[in-house]
């Protein structure tokens, strides 16, 4: 991916000014659940002055232990599917929704590199998924361009557009 399209810090708190007002709109609580962004996407939310006003929690949880313990993620999706997976991503955004009482979540796993890469799953994919309370999980697969940093910030801004958007719909 061209260096041009890598989000800059202003733009990332451009992206999570948009999801703190769509959140105090809908007077809804924030829940993010990290792997491969290490907590950046709530640390960029909670960059903003307030956000304690409509952000509930982050959890990150990069090993399987964790992402089962904080998140409720099943020992045989891991097992099945691998911790790069739409079926693990689905079941971290909801038990970070279930456990942490916010009424949206976004969650994020994926290979940033450098290494970590299987020709499967290269350096760069990222799986994103989104829940509303009462809602359905759903998720995407993303394929980043870049080194490390870049995938990360790549994840970062499509984790906070996607989380707007969820919280618009």
């Amino acid at each position: 991916m061209d260096s041009a399209v890598i989000p800059s810090d202003a733009e990332l708190i451009t992206l999570a000014q948009d999801v703190a007002a769509a959140a105090l709109e809908r007077r809804v609580m924030v829940a993010t659940a990290e792997s491969c962004t290490g907590g950046w996407i709530a640390k960029t939310l909670t960059d903003l002055a307030g956000s304690s006003a409509w952000f509930e929690a982050g959890v990150v949880s990069y090993s399987y232990s964790a992402k089962e313990a904080l998140l409720g993620v099943n020992p045989r999706t891991l097992e099945r599917t691998g911790a790069v997976s739409e079926e693990t991503v689905l079941e971290m955004v909801s038990g970070a929704l279930a456990r942490y009482g916010a009424g949206v979540a976004v969650a994020v796993t994926g290979i940033a590199g450098p290494s970590g890469g299987t020709p499967e799953k290269p350096v760069g994919t990222v799986w994103i998924g989104w829940k509303r309370r009462g809602g359905y999980a759903h998720a995407r697969l993303y394929h980043f361009d870049g080194d490390r940093e870049a995938v990360r910030r790549q994840t970062v801004a499509a984790a906070l557009v996607g989380m707007t958007d969820e919280l618009k719909g």
